[in-house]
């Protein structure tokens, strides 16, 4: 059981260390997550789209 107090404790002085960013600045990463995954998203969807035509033009 100490072992487990020990653990939590080195925890909560290394969860002292961190940096967090601020609301705003976590507000606008996500935002950027989000765009890109769209993004990213969009690119394949497209590129899997013009695969699967190009697919379908060689099996007939």
């Amino acid at each position: 059981m100490s072992k487990l107090v020990d653990y939590l404790k080195e925890t909560k002085a290394e969860m002292a260390h961190v940096t967090w960013p601020t609301r705003k600045q976590a507000v606008i990463f996500t935002v950027f997550v989000i765009i890109f995954s769209f993004g990213v998203s969009f690119y394949l969807g497209f590129f899997d789209y013009i695969f699967s035509l190009l697919a379908q033009s060689f099996i007939k």
